[in-house]
C-alpha cells in the first residue's frame, strides 16, 4: 500500500484546507459559470480563486462483441483540431442520474444502445480551476440504431480496436484527457476480468 494511503488522511487534510470567505460572479453561461472566491488560506492569509463551477459530465467506453471501441473525431474549435474522442456528454443538472445521462449520450452521438453497463468511477479533469466531474462508464452488449445529434454537432463513428487505442494513448496520438484515462481504465479493468 502506498504512503497516501498510511497516512490519517482527514486529520492531515486538515492542515491544508481554505476556506470559503465570499463569491464573485464573473460570467454565467449555458455551460460554464464563472465566479471569483475569496478564500482563507491555512496560513491565515486571503488569496483570490477564479473558478469554474460545471454541471458534470459523462464518458463512455462502447466495446463491441469483438473488442473494439466506437470512438468520434470530431472538431474541437478551443484547440482548432479534430481529435479522436470517446462519445461524452454533460449531465442535463446536477441531480441527473449520471447513468442516464451515459446511455442518452451514447445513444445520441452513435446510435447504439447497451445491454450491460460497468461504472469505472469519476475523475476531476481539471481540479486546479474547475469543479466539473466525470462519471467513466463502460457499454457493452451493444445494439446498433439510429442517431440523434444536435443541430450544431459533427462527428463520424469509427471502430477501433482497444489496444490500438492503448498504444494511441501512450504515443500520443490520443490527446483528450477523458479518452486516455477511460480507455487505459477500461484495458486494465478486461484484463483482470480475463485473468
Amino acid at each position: 500500500m502506498s504512503v497516501l494511503f498510511d497516512i490519517n488522511v482527514k486529520d492531515e487534510d486538515k492542515k491544508l484546507r481554505e476556506e470559503w470567505k465570499s463569491t464573485k460572479e464573473i460570467f454565467d453561461g449555458r455551460i460554464l459559470h464563472v465566479i471569483d472566491d475569496t478564500v482563507i488560506c491555512p496560513n491565515g492569509n486571503e488569496a483570490s480563486r477564479e473558478l469554474i463551477r460545471h454541471v458534470g459530465a459523462v464518458c463512455i467506453v462502447p466495446m463491441t462483441d469483438d473488442g473494439k471501441v466506437i470512438v468520434e473525431r470530431q472538431f474541437r474549435y478551443p484547440i482548432d483540431k479534430v481529435i479522436t474522442e470517446i462519445p461524452a456528454g454533460k449531465l442535463d443538472s446536477k441531480s441527473e442520474d449520471p447513468l442516464l445521462a451515459a446511455q442518452r449520450e451514447l445513444r445520441e452521438e452513435t446510435g447504439y444502445t447497451a445491454d450491460e453497463w460497468i461504472h469505472l468511477g469519476v475523475f476531476y479533469p481539471a481540479p486546479a480551476y474547475s469543479d466539473e466531474l466525470i462519471h467513466v462508464y463502460i457499454a457493452r452488449k451493444l445494439k446498433k440504431g439510429e442517431r440523434d445529434l444536435d443541430e450544431d454537432e459533427f462527428l463520424d463513428i469509427y471502430e477501433v480496436p482497444l489496444d490500438e487505442l492503448v498504444d494511441g494513448v501512450m504515443n500520443g496520438e490520443i490527446t483528450d484527457c477523458k479518452t486516455q484515462m477511460a480507455i487505459l481504465k477500461t484495458k486494465i479493468r478486461l484484463t483482470k476480468e480475463c485473468r
